[in-house]
């Protein structure tokens, strides 16, 4: 069906997923066709609005007047900002939220932020009343291009990054690139991290899309924005619809995430996703080149198209506590982690599986260095 929002999106890039098709509207100036995505996607006049306390005063109260003013009943809720918040506490105080409003399995929810927002509404939505419709609306570079499609969602626990959670895909996701304006700089460029990635491990062209056009991503240029992030979530949809429940090939989404989610969590979440996983990307490409797996000069290509994008420098954390967070990744198998290799860009190496076991010792080191600077 041809709405009024594909007409006006730039691009729109449908997602499999076992519940169902579902599409990503990507341009700019979309949010004013919300009412017409939920009357599509997710028909339901009961609404809940998720969003941080950052975000909900700027995006979230205009979603929630326009969703108002074409006659839903809006339920809006809202947590403190930051990687901190995504937990079962924030959860707990979210899901009571909408018991409270009274809203049952008719309601949809609408988040709208950037990945904690879409990763911990998104376990809301699949958890609630044991499961309700749940729409997208991404605000950050990061989320648009990675979190809010996959349908992965969870929090944050004491043993590492999100280690609880659900599958559960939206009904659709609405891109609007305009709002990346209202970002900081830094925050435009580190979210770029995540395409850099998906070329990387996908596409060799992508990659360089991505570095040729860097400058006008991160001024959050709408349309150069809109092109990037369609191609970037192409990508992803392309992986997902193969292995939506992460059982094979969508563990190549991971490269750079093993080492990645351990710096997050040693640093309790004060050092940001997207340079988190630079550093990660950057580390596992330097064991695959000591390896023999990895292409040489792989990780000095990466380092060069991710410095625009994000800090360099010493981390400021114990790497000796990172360490003690590798076990704990989701790709782990009897308490071993597992790496995303490369071949080389674009192109990931297999093993027997999708991910390499690597000797402990080169990991924890490959780790210090990055640590130390890249």
């Amino acid at each position: 069906m041809i709405t009024p929002v594909h007409e006006a999106a730039r691009d729109t890039v449908d997602v499999g997923a076992a519940a169902g098709v579902y599409p990503v509207f990507v341009g700019p100036d979309l949010l004013e066709h919300l009412p017409v995505v939920l009357s599509t996607y997710a028909p339901t006049r009961r609404v809940a609005v998720i969003s941080d306390d950052e975000v909900g005063p700027i995006h979230g109260a205009s979603v929630a007047t326009t969703l108002a003013d074409s006659g839903h009943d809006v339920t809006v809720l809202t947590f403190p900002a930051g990687e901190a918040s995504k937990t079962r506490t924030s959860w707990s105080i979210l899901t009571d939220g909408m018991l409270e409003a009274g809203l049952g399995r008719d309601c949809v929810v609408v988040a709208v932020g950037g990945g904690v927002t879409t990763d911990l509404a998104g376990f809301v939505a699949a958890t609630y009343l044991r499961g309700v419709p749940i729409v997208h609306v991404p605000t950050s570079t990061l989320a648009m291009i990675d979190a809010s499609v996959g349908g992965k969602t969870g929090v944050d626990v004491h043993a590492g990054k999100n280690l609880v959670g659900a599958f559960h895909a939206p009904r659709a996701v609405v891109a609007d690139t305009t709002v990346l304006a209202t970002l900081e700089r830094a925050r435009r460029a580190e979210g770029l991290v995540e395409a850099v990635k998906h070329g990387a491990i996908r596409d060799e062209a992508h990659f360089g899309l991505v570095v040729e056009r860097a400058e006008s991503l991160i001024a959050a240029e709408p349309m150069a924005c809109a092109e990037v992030v369609a191609a970037s979530v192409r990508l992803k949809a392309e992986v997902v619809a193969q292995d939506e429940f992460e059982e094979g090939v969508r563990q190549i989404l991971n490269f750079g995430h093993t080492i990645g989610h351990a710096i997050e969590a040693a640093a309790d979440y004060r050092i940001g996703h997207g340079r988190a996983v630079a550093c990660g990307m950057i580390a596992e490409a330097r064991l695959g080149e000591g390896l023999g797996v990895t292409e040489a000069g792989t990780a000095a290509c990466l380092i060069e198209a991710l410095a625009p994008l994000t800090v360099r420098g010493e981390v400021d954390l114990d790497p000796t506590k990172a360490r003690d967070f590798l076990g704990a990744d989701k790709k782990s198998r009897d308490g071993q982690a597992r790496y995303v290799l490369l071949r080389r860009i674009g192109e990931v190496a297999r093993d027997d599986g999708w991910t390499h076991e690597i000797d402990d010792e080169a990991a924890h080191a490959a780790l210090e260095a990055v640590v130390r600077g890249w």
